[in-house]
C-alpha cells in the first residue's frame, strides 16, 4: 500500500510546502508502479530529478526533497540520494576550476550516478596514470546499484592519498558482483563489491579533494534528511492508533516520544542548512554535520523502538509497506558510524574545534 501523507507531517524543512520543479518530480514519483522497488524505473526517475533540478536552490529545499521522497519510500531515497550527490560533485568539481572531460567515459545528462568511497579489509582500488589516462585496478567494496548504474564517482588511491574519480560502469573492464547481500532491508539496493581490470576513469579534484570540500558535510547530512523523512510515517501511524476509541495513555505516550525525537531532529536539520549556507565562515563542517546526524539517527532510533512497542507485531507481519519501511531504515541507519562519530565530536571538542 502507498504511504498517504497526512497534512500534518512537516516533510518539509523551509517553511513553506514544495514547489516548481520538486513538487512536480514528487507527484511522477505518485504515478511510479513499484517506485523504489521496481530499481530500473526508480532510477529513471531519479536521473530526470537531477536533470530537472534548479541553480537556484537551497540546501533546506534539497533536504526536504529527499526527505519527502524517503516519506514516500525509503528505498526510493537511498537510489535518489547518492545520484544527487554526485552530480553536486561534479558541480562543486565545475566551480573549483577543474575541467573533467566526462565525455571521454560516455557520461552526459542521461548518466545514473553512484558515489562508491568505502573501503573494506583486503580490498584496495588503486588508480594509475599512463599514456592514455587514468586506470583503475583492484576492488571496491560497498557499492551500492553497480549492476544498475552507467556511471560512478570512485575513490581510488594514489600512492599514500586517496583521489576521487569517475567511470563509466557498465565497461568490460568493470565486473560488479552480485552479492553477497542477504539483507531483508533495502533488498533492491544490493551493496556490493566491484573489480577494476585498468578501467579507464578521470581524475576528479586533487588528490583529497572528496573529503576536504565543504560540500562533503553537507551530503553527509542530505542523508539524515532521508532518514528522518523515512521515519515520518512511523509519527503517523502512532497517530492513527492514538487517535483509535479506546486509546490509552500509553499510546499518547509513545506518540509524544516519537514527535519530540523527530520535531529535534527537524529543528536541527534546519539549522544546520542555515548555518553550512554560511560557508566558508561556518566553522568545522564536518563536525556539524557528525552532530546533526547523530541527533536524527537517534531520533529514527527513537521512532523505530516506540513504534514497535506501541504497534506490536501485527504491522510487522500484515502491512507490508510498513515492514518494508521498517526493515529499510534498519539497514540504511546501519551507515551511521554511532559511537565513532560521538567520539570525533568529542575529540573536536576537547581540542578546540566546533565551538557552537
Amino acid at each position: 500500500m502507498r504511504h498517504v501523507q497526512h497534512d500534518s507531517t512537516p516533510d518539509h524543512l523551509s517553511d513553506g510546502p514544495s514547489r516548481g520543479a520538486g513538487a512536480e518530480s514528487l507527484h511522477e514519483a505518485d504515478r511510479i508502479d513499484g517506485f523504489g522497488t521496481d530499481v530500473p524505473a526508480t532510477l529513471s526517475w531519479a536521473v530526470r530529478v537531477g536533470a530537472e533540478r534548479g541553480v537556484d536552490r537551497s540546501l533546506s529545499d534539497d533536504w526536504s526533497f529527499l526527505a519527502a521522497v524517503a516519506s514516500r519510500d525509503v528505498g526510493a531515497a537511498r537510489i535518489l540520494e547518492p545520484h544527487l550527490d554526485a552530480l553536486d560533485i561534479l558541480d562543486q568539481a565545475g566551480r573549483d576550476g577543474y575541467d573533467l572531460d566526462l565525455a571521454s567515459i560516455q557520461a552526459g545528462s542521461e548518466s545514473s550516478w553512484g558515489v562508491f568511497a568505502a573501503e573494506g579489509a583486503g580490498m584496495r582500488l588503486e588508480a594509475h596514470d599512463d599514456d592514455s589516462g587514468w586506470r583503475l585496478t583492484g576492488t571496491k567494496p560497498w557499492c551500492s546499484l553497480a549492476q544498475h548504474l552507467t556511471h560512478a564517482l570512485v575513490t581510488a588511491w594514489v600512492g599514500d592519498a586517496r583521489r576521487l574519480f569517475a567511470v563509466a560502469v557498465q565497461t568490460p573492464e568493470v565486473t560488479p558482483h552480485t552479492g553477497p547481500w542477504h539483507a531483508r532491508g533495502l533488498r533492491q539496493v544490493v551493496s556490493a563489491p566491484v573489480d577494476f581490470a585498468a578501467a579507464p576513469a578521470v581524475a576528479v579534484g586533487e588528490p583529497g579533494w572528496y573529503l576536504r570540500r565543504p560540500g562533503f558535510a553537507a551530503g553527509g547530512i542530505g542523508v539524515a534528511a532521508c532518514w528522518w523523512g523515512g521515519a515520518l510515517p512511523l509519527r503517523d501511524a502512532l497517530a492513527v492508533a492514538a487517535q483509535r476509541e479506546g486509546a490509552d495513555q500509553l499510546s499518547r505516550l509513545h506518540l509524544g516520544r516519537v514527535d519530540a525525537a523527530l520535531w529535534t531532529a527537524r529543528l536541527a536539520l534546519r539549522s544546520a542548512a542555515q548555518e553550512i549556507g554560511r560557508l566558508p565562515e561556518a566553522s568545522h563542517p564536518a563536525t556539524l554535520a557528525a552532530r546533526v546526524r547523530a541527533i536524527v539517527a537517534g531520533a529514527v532510533e527513537t521512532a523505530l523502538a516506540e513504534s514497535a512497542r506501541a504497534l506490536g507485531p501485527l504491522p510487522l507481519v500484515g502491512d507490508e509497506a510498513h515492514a518494508r519501511r521498517v526493515a529499510d531504515l534498519e539497514i540504511y541507519l546501519s551507515q551511521h558510524h554511532g559511537d565513532r562519530d560521538l567520539a570525533r565530536i568529542g575529540a573536536d571538542i576537547a581540542e578546540g574545534r566546533g565551538a557552537w
